[in-house]
């Protein structure tokens, strides 16, 4: 697989006083899945209408194999805004041709195309119908069949997962899986972070406009506090508080979370729980996702 990737290097946006953009960088490279997860607000879409050439930066640069993205590249790029971008009376099989065709296809290549993909994403029986009257969640499917249509070369998807059914996730999921393993770079925010944790090869987070966590997400897990689960269910509240380095989180009916500073010893917790009576576990436990989006877009910036 060539190593083709996206590049965003230090792009940055400001609106009058506001900062929208700070340096973002981050690249999605060829096979991979990227979730790009913030706050509402944080840039996300700023920096994918920026890649899109649909805003200009102030100052840094996106790339596509090494080199400016251009008017052609653009030609090559499947995108799927967060806000609905079909025309509402139009019929879906009219539109999606006609989006094929803007994408530089050949009208039999175009109508073929726009078969495959209603019928992939379970819209074929809408074809004839004008897009307003589906409801919204084939609204969304007719959405991301006109990022694919075109067969792009890379795919910038914002809030793809919005108001679809656990069936529906199932197809999107697998259909960027495969566009991934097909060599596509593929890059989409979203809220549901559990997902963006079972989906993605990694994950950006944003806040205030820069990027300030990146990498697996066993690389964020294993990079956030050690917590500790400890089951001494003959331990009162309050075993654990004056333990050097170690802040309680939660005890309830024998089960205290821990989260320990750097330098504090386990071996002198389970030492203290011991000490309570019998334990029946004591085991590090690595943060999900969700915490540690919470615990990095409400740090105060830098």
């Amino acid at each position: 697989m060539e190593d083709r990737r996206l590049e965003i290097d230090s792009i940055s946006k400001r609106y009058g006083d506001v900062v929208a953009l700070r340096a973002m960088t981050f690249d999605v490279r060829a096979g991979e899945l990227f979730g790009f997860v913030g706050s509402n607000g944080a840039g996300k879409t700023t920096t994918m209408r920026i890649a899109l050439g649909v805003l200009s930066s102030d100052s840094g640069a996106v790339r596509w194999d090494g080199r400016p993205i251009t008017l052609e590249t653009r030609r090559h790029i499947g995108y799927m805004p967060e806000e609905r971008g079909l025309y509402p009376k139009m019929k879906v099989g009219e539109q999606l041709t006609y989006l094929a065709r803007l994408h530089g296809m050949s009208v039999s290549d175009a109508r073929k195309s726009v078969v495959d993909w209603t019928e992939r994403l379970g819209v074929a029986a809408r074809r004839d119908d004008e897009v307003q009257k589906l409801s919204l969640g084939n609204q969304q499917r007719v959405q991301l069949a006109a990022a694919l249509v075109h067969n792009p070369s890379i795919l910038v998807l914002d809030e793809p997962f919005s108001g679809l059914d656990p069936v529906a996730v199932d197809v999107m999921s697998q259909v960027l899986r495969e566009k991934a393993d097909e060599g596509v770079p593929v890059v989409f925010s979203s809220h549901q972070l559990d997902l963006v944790e079972r989906l993605c090869d990694r994950v950006g987070i944003v806040r205030s406009g820069q990027m300030v966590a990146k990498g697996t997400v066993p690389e964020l897990r294993s990079g956030g506090a050690v917590r500790l689960l400890v089951d001494a269910p003959e331990a009162p509240a309050g075993w654990a508080d004056a333990l050097p380095g170690v802040t309680v989180l939660g005890h309830e009916n024998g089960v205290t979370e821990l989260e320990l500073s750097d330098g504090a010893d386990d071996q002198t917790v389970l030492k203290a729980a011991l000490a309570t009576g019998p334990v029946r576990e004591f085991a590090r436990r690595q943060p999900s996702l969700t915490e540690l989006f919470r615990n990095v877009v409400t740090q105060e910036a830098a």
